[in-house]
């Protein structure tokens, strides 16, 4: 006669089948954001940039996950930008990329002063704070050989992005999942681009990554960011599906069915061979109105 599973035994399978079907998942998107993107080639050197949040820890695990079974070969090697934000944690990170055998470098560089000086009390320093921090890694980049550059931005933060130009900007754009600089010279993947920021809260809690967090800007609820984090929040909640239709629609764009000139040639379309064209100040000015008693 076999013996009653306890309850607790039951539970902890459920817990590890669960783990192991999001682990499959999230490395199942990335790998498949990396193949659509051609994100990663043979011999690439890799710079993971990690702030010490969950989502770059689960950039950094996925990427060594995936590292192994790879079809390519390319080597990963770990960032940190230390900003000199008082109180923050510098063991943290050199003692689990030690742990982890994992290839790292800090930058030591005072953003903070700078950041905290030049912004207003009060007003959005995640603007600033980005700039230099992203001119220090692309610096440490140039001077080591990197060829690509992977941050840890995922689905949702791709949607929060778009929604921001669209109803604080008024243009239509988002993060691509992969890059070129503006001066050329670095290529930047988001290799979790396909990833859920709810997935990848579950993953980071299932590993216990010690989190880092960011008190410089994390504590401005005032963010408009959040505000577009809340509302595709209820959307998620409200209507399942509708941000996953969104997150798809940005790469399925009809630019003749948007009224981008520049993308599309709307002036060229049903013209007339040699017909005449009225110049925009004709248009604008207008005819002249007819004397009634001419």
């Amino acid at each position: 006669m076999s013996s009653p599973v306890c309850p607790e035994s039951r539970l902890d399978r459920k817990r590890a089948h669960e783990a192991a079907r999001l682990a499959k998942r999230l490395r199942h998107q990335v790998g498949q954001a990396i193949a659509d993107y051609q994100m990663i080639e043979e011999g690439d050197r890799v710079m993971v940039c990690l702030s010490g949040g969950k989502d770059s820890y689960t950039l950094l695990d996925i990427l060594l996950s995936l590292q192994a079974k790879a079809p390519v070969r390319f080597e990963l090697i770990a960032v940190n930008l230390d900003q000199k934000q008082p109180g923050f944690p510098e063991h943290v990170l050199p003692d689990y990329l030690g742990a982890r055998g994992v290839p790292f470098h800090v930058i030591e560089q005072d953003t903070y002063s700078t950041v905290v000086r030049v912004v207003p009390e009060g007003r959005t320093m995640c603007s600033l704070c980005s700039r230099l921090r992203r001119g220090a890694l692309y610096r440490w980049a140039a001077e080591n050989g990197i060829t690509r550059i992977a941050l840890g931005h995922h689905r949702d933060d791709i949607l929060a992005t778009f929604f921001l130009n669209l109803f604080h900007g008024a243009n239509l754009k988002a993060m691509p999942p992969k890059l070129l600089s503006d001066d050329g010279r670095h290529v930047v993947i988001r290799p979790l681009a396909y990833c859920r920021e709810s997935d990848i809260a579950a993953y980071a809690q299932e590993r216990a990554f010690p989190i880092i967090p960011c008190n410089l800007c994390g504590s401005q609820e005032n963010l408009q960011r959040k505000a577009i984090g809340r509302m595709l929040a209820d959307w998620d909640a409200q209507h399942p599906g509708r941000c996953e239709s969104i997150f798809r629609a940005l790469g399925n764009v009809a630019p003749s069915q948007l009224a981008d000139r520049k993308l599309f040639d709307f002036a060229a379309l049903g013209a007339r061979t040699g017909a005449a064209r009225a110049d925009v100040h004709g248009w604008l000015a207008g005819e002249p109105e007819t004397d009634a008693g001419a």
